[in-house]
């Protein structure tokens, strides 16, 4: 519980200065560590109202004390919060996932360097590139740096003693043409260590001039009449290009690094790109775990130190979608509207959201109980709901000028249909050929839930209407006389542009057209929609029968639909010739159609 005096004493003393703050439990344990520009108004505002979320509600319960460490710069304070969580990880802080199980480049530090791939981190000797998102990306690299230059793979001590003394014999990598056996002095150390050189390059994105590195070469041997040497050349120059085309290429963009992140569903995803020399040479996206409730701007702060440290950046511009909580000296941060970085930023979106996508549904599938759950929340949250909604109750009209009106109801349970409790309703009170729809929705709530009270049946949490503000009042109207006005969550969608409707409330609400919310409220619009008009064909069909062809002396149900079936109205079948409509139910039937036609005409 929050020691109140003692936390209300602490606010009073604390510094109107830059600086890092830690909350405590009562038993000592390290609940969060965060960052401000103002430590007084930052750490004070966590106790000035009543939270608005349930996590950060726990977190402010559990604070018995905190601490606090002033520094310089707002920039400092943000290096140092990176820091401490990285070392001490509290259970409220954003938590990246590990980057272990990343694999990275080395390059070993030794005579004669080789160049591989390791998921091991800070082995002596070895120096590291990365990390990479996944193997094929690291594979793909490597391939074609040992395509264009030849090197090493054996693990041979080649100090140049030992290489005198011809200790070695040069193995099959020389034979395939892979190696130029430094082993045996056919390389020497400094030829070695130029292709070491433009491999590092390449590694870092600094492909322009590595290309540049061979043409150089290529033109000298030329001049030298080295042709198959040229040749060869040329072959690499091919390779490089080819790996270079595979990459996104950034017309504007010279050197930067890009960020967004993407909440859906209760989580948030972030995702970078790192730009060299016009090329995105490095990407990462991933989930992130928030306990307690940074703003986007705070977020995006701590996930680009984070990012940058890790992927060893200091590119001096950095395009965002918002401008981010702190400053970094001498860093550029760009909100592009429009260009090649607006561009930059909505390719990175669009893989942000695939990838919510993807684990979206992995997770239905491995665990639904806590897929749903999110669902719920999530729902609770966008709709402005003080419980989860478990059960939704969903209508639609349906009429063709008035005529056969019905109303229909689908029931979600859980986010999903539960397709045993559809109902129809057939319309009593509004009189054929004066379509009234409020006066529909009205009087099928009222029926529906009166009968939902006298038999005991579950009240649902939320009820969605089909239609605008008109059809969401008519719908209040008969919950208000049912004294359920308070007691249920009532919404409407109108179909133009999604726009949801709250009682009491002038202005619609919007969600994003990717919200799992609005997908589950226009999946049961459309449920509803597509059982109401399914009934509501056959209520008309039912009426097409009594009206014309069940009243024609002979001709019973069965002919009668086979007869729509094939010809779609009694308009249609009308305008058929006797022989065509006597191939459906034969000669005589066929007579005693025509008949009552030709009657009824008169």
């Amino acid at each position: 519980m929050v020691n109140q005096n003692n936390i209300q004493l602490q606010l009073q003393t604390l510094p109107e200065k830059p600086g890092v703050y830690k909350f405590y439990s009562i038993d000592n344990q390290l609940l969060y560590i965060g960052k401000a520009k103002n430590l007084k108004k930052r750490v004070f505002s966590y106790f000035q109202k009543e939270p608005e979320t349930l996590r950060l509600k726990l977190l402010v319960k559990k604070i018995h004390h905190l601490e606090t460490i002033t520094v310089p710069t707002e920039y400092d304070a943000l290096i140092l919060e990176n820091t401490l969580i990285k070392s001490l990880q509290p259970k409220y802080n954003i938590q990246l996932k590990d980057d272990k199980t990343y694999p990275w480049i080395v390059i070993t530090k030794e005579s004669f360097p080789k160049v591989f791939y390791t998921r091991k981190k800070n082995i002596p000797n070895f120096e590291y590139y990365g990390p990479y998102p996944s193997v094929i990306a690291v594979r793909t690299l490597i391939d074609t740096i040992k395509e264009i230059f030849s090197l090493r793979t054996c693990n041979y001590l080649l100090s140049d003693e030992n290489i005198k003394k011809k200790k070695f014999r040069a193995c099959l990598d020389y034979h395939i043409g892979k190696c130029k056996a430094p082993c045996i002095g056919l390389q020497s150390r400094e030829e070695y260590d130029k292709n070491i050189t433009q491999i590092k390059k390449i590694i870092k994105g600094q492909i322009k001039d590595v290309l540049m590195y061979l043409e150089e070469q290529k033109k000298e041997a030329v001049e030298k009449l080295e042709f198959e040497k040229a040749a060869l050349l040329k072959e690499k120059i091919e390779i490089l290009h080819k790996y270079q085309a595979k990459s996104q290429v950034v017309s504007e963009v010279k050197d930067a690094d890009v960020f967004h992140l993407h909440k859906y569903n209760q989580r948030t995803y972030i995702g970078f790109l790192r730009i060299v020399n016009g090329f995105i040479i490095q990407t990462f996206i991933s989930d992130i775990t928030i306990q307690s409730d940074e703003s986007d701007a705070e977020i995006l702060s701590t996930i680009i130190t984070q990012l940058r440290e890790r992927f060893y950046s200091n590119a001096r511009e950095i395009i965002v979608p918002i401008q981010p909580e702190f400053e970094i000296p001498d860093v550029k941060y760009t909100v592009p509207k429009i260009g090649d970085k607006k561009k930059l930023l909505d390719l990175l979106e669009q893989n942000l959201i695939q990838y919510a996508n993807e684990k979206e549904k992995q997770l239905a599938i491995k665990d639904p109980e806590t897929y749903t759950t999110q669902l719920m929340q999530q729902m609770m949250k966008d709709l402005r709901m003080n419980k989860e909604p478990r059960r939704i109750e969903a209508f639609d009209n349906s009429n063709i000028q008035g005529t056969n009106a019905v109303s229909a109801m689908a029931v979600f349970i859980d986010g999903k249909p539960a397709k045993s409790e559809y109902r129809h309703f057939n319309v009593k009170t509004v009189e054929d050929g004066k379509p009234d729809d409020f006066a529909t929705m009205k009087e099928v709530i009222y029926r529906r839930y009166k009968r939902v009270l006298e038999e005991n049946l579950p009240l649902p949490d939320l009820i969605v209407i089909d239609g605008g503000k008109g059809q969401l009042n008519a719908a209040l109207e008969s919950l208000e006389a049912l004294q359920l006005k308070d007691k249920i969550h009532v919404i409407s969608i109108a179909k133009r542009l999604e726009e949801i409707y709250f009682p009491n409330d002038p202005l619609p609400l919007y969600l994003d057209k990717r919200s799992p919310t609005l997908k589950v409220i226009q999946h049961i619009r459309d449920e509803v929609h597509r059982f109401g008009i399914t009934h509501h064909r056959k209520r008309r069909t039912k009426s097409a029968f009594q009206s014309e062809l069940l009243n024609i002396k002979g001709i019973g149900e069965k002919l009668a639909i086979k007869l729509l079936q094939q010809f779609g109205s009694i308009e249609q079948i009308k305008k058929q010739s006797l022989h065509d409509v006597a191939k459906i139910v034969g000669m005589k039937k066929a007579e005693l159609i025509f008949q009552h036609f030709k009657q009824s005409a008169k």
